[in-house]
């Protein structure tokens, strides 16, 4: 099989620009869930999401997937509408830094779930980033907690940190459904997954109402998913990802700078300190680690 050519410069600065991207997509979902909650955004979204890639995937008409891969279409589907739901909640009750932060920690996780499922050994380095991670997850939490941020920036935090649990498991079950699919027939089964899951909560929670102020920014935050995701995937095709992984840090200068000007949400050096031992684990960890890279995927 031909391997694509390798571009690391080009494939650095695709990889810069996928995280610039999907950081905005943060900032916008932080607005469209205060302005009309997480259920709305969630369904408008999702059928805008499911348009986007049948568009991109219909129009090839490709073989159905076998019974086996849609069992794992379905089940990575429902694991990203539990960390889509918690990551979007917690975002709109916790300053941006601060929840970009607390989601560092999900490689991490999915080293320990590795090990639990797939019997991977984990090293010396593991443990000792973990601990450091931990640590900084703490920071973090005691700085909110000396600024008195209130209880709902508290039970944010947790959602976040369900979130980054949630994405550990889907790096684990991106790896077997890398093997079975293609990433177009990977999104769009996604996509039909997360709404069909979001519709079945309609008999509970009514039809939302139609966003009209703000279905522009729906479909923009859609657009993004779908351009950050490609540029990640052209990316990781062209460089290995031990280079690629530090570009993901950067999105906690997009989101402490977009939480200001457009939140004005202050960073505290607790957030500083607790990112930078969070990343510092995340580094630790990943020197004695050495795997091929999963597919991206971004909600």
């Amino acid at each position: 099989m031909n391997r694509v050519a390798q571009h690391p410069v080009q494939a650095f600065a695709a990889a810069l620009g996928a995280v610039a991207i999907l950081s905005i997509m943060d900032a916008v979902m932080k607005a469209l869930v205060i302005a009309i909650g997480i259920y709305s955004v969630s369904i408008w979204r999702s059928v805008t999401n499911l348009v986007l890639t049948g568009a991109l995937y219909l129009p090839r008409r490709l073989p159905w997937p076998s019974r086996q891969t849609l069992k794992i279409h379905v089940a990575r589907g429902v694991v990203v509408t539990v960390m889509a739901a918690l990551f979007f909640w917690g975002i709109g009750r916790v300053p941006l830094a601060q929840a970009i932060a607390l989601t560092f920690i999900a490689p991490l996780i999915a080293l320990i779930l590795a090990a639990l499922f797939l019997h991977e050994r984990i090293g010396r380095r593991s443990v000792a980033g973990s601990f450091a991670a931990f640590a900084g997850v703490l920071v973090i939490v005691l700085g909110q907690a000396r600024a008195d941020l209130g209880e709902e920036v508290l039970v944010g935090s947790l959602a976040i940190v369900g979130s980054a649990l949630c994405y550990a498991c889907n790096i684990v079950l991106m790896r077997h459904q890398s093997l079975a699919a293609k990433p177009l027939e990977i999104n769009f089964f996604q996509s039909i997954t997360v709404l069909a899951l979001w519709l079945a909560a309609v008999p509970f929670f009514g039809v939302p109402h139609w966003p009209a102020g703000w279905w522009m920014w729906i479909l923009t935050a859609a657009l993004m998913s779908t351009a950050g995701g490609l540029l990640f995937s052209w990316a990781y095709a062209r460089a290995e990802a031990s280079y690629l992984a530090v570009t993901e840090y950067s999105a906690f200068l997009w989101a402490s700078a977009l939480g200001w000007l457009i939140f004005r949400e202050p960073v505290s050096l607790y957030t500083v300190a607790g990112a930078a031992l969070i990343v510092g684990g995340c580094a630790v960890a990943a020197r004695g680690k050495v795997t091929d890279p999963p597919e991206m995927d971004y909600t």
